[in-house]
């Protein structure tokens, strides 16, 4: 009797382990499904606004070409040279 009731233990604990298995597994593939579908999601409204992104930078464009170049300076200048007082 003592045998058949730790198979039956053995059984039980294998049954529950199985199906905590088959429950993970079955919420990794909802979350993949649910990951798909916002990336899906977020390449749809990525391409509808591509436009008004597109004619935002052809506006900038057309802005800065019209404007006058300036002149190119360095990034560190020395500084000035300033006469030494004496007292």
């Amino acid at each position: 009797m003592k045998l058949f009731a730790e198979l039956e233990i053995k059984r039980k604990e294998r049954e529950a382990k199985e199906m905590h298995e088959r429950k993970r597994q079955r919420e990794e593939e909802i979350e993949a499904q649910e990951k798909a579908k916002r990336e899906r999601e977020w390449q749809k409204n990525f391409e509808e606004s591509r436009d008004g992104r597109v004619d935002s930078w052809r506006n900038f464009q057309a802005n800065t070409k019209g404007k006058k170049e300036k002149k190119n300076r360095t990034f560190l200048r020395p500084p000035k040279v300033k006469m030494e007082q004496r007292e």
